[in-house]
């Protein structure tokens, strides 16, 4: 957070650069909903909103989320971003996954042969789920920091 209702964001974007951008905070009710939006002139055209609404039937919480963005550099940015696995939707697949396993369990439980998630070119035959080697969890945490 930059400022009570601000913030500034970082994002790994195709051939090893970084995309930055300011947003603001433009709906907040405490544990129900949260909206954003780039501030105008952002490198990053982007707004969104998280909705926590009670599941049916009362069992358990539903997060929705809807996310707008415009990749730098149009289509041809879309597309390497895809390529290279750095596409925002899956990462945002990515990220819920890993918080519904975080909320359920406690912990995020990762396949051996996708450690990393569902992310192109990093995808591999899935085999059962089990924790990861003390190798597997260094370079996981060396990647999660590059990212942060």
């Amino acid at each position: 957070m930059t400022g009570p209702s601000s913030s500034h964001w970082a994002a790994s974007a195709p051939f090893d650069t970084v995309v930055e951008w300011d947003a603001v905070t433009t709906g907040d009710v405490a544990a129900e909903r949260i909206a954003w939006a780039s501030v105008e002139g952002a490198d990053v055209d982007t707004s969104g909103e998280v909705l926590s609404v009670p599941a049916p039937g009362g069992r358990g919480t539903e997060v929705r989320v809807t996310l707008r963005y415009d990749m730098p550099a149009g289509a041809l940015g879309r597309a390497a971003a895809k390529y290279f696995g750095d596409d925002p939707s899956q990462a945002l697949d990515d990220d819920l996954r890993r918080f519904k396993q975080v909320m359920e369990t406690g912990e995020v439980v990762r396949s051996e042969r996708a450690p990393w998630g569902k992310r192109a070119r990093q995808q591999f035959p899935q085999r059962p789920a089990r924790p990861l080697s003390d190798e597997e969890l260094q370079e996981l945490e060396a990647r999660e920091e590059v990212l942060a």
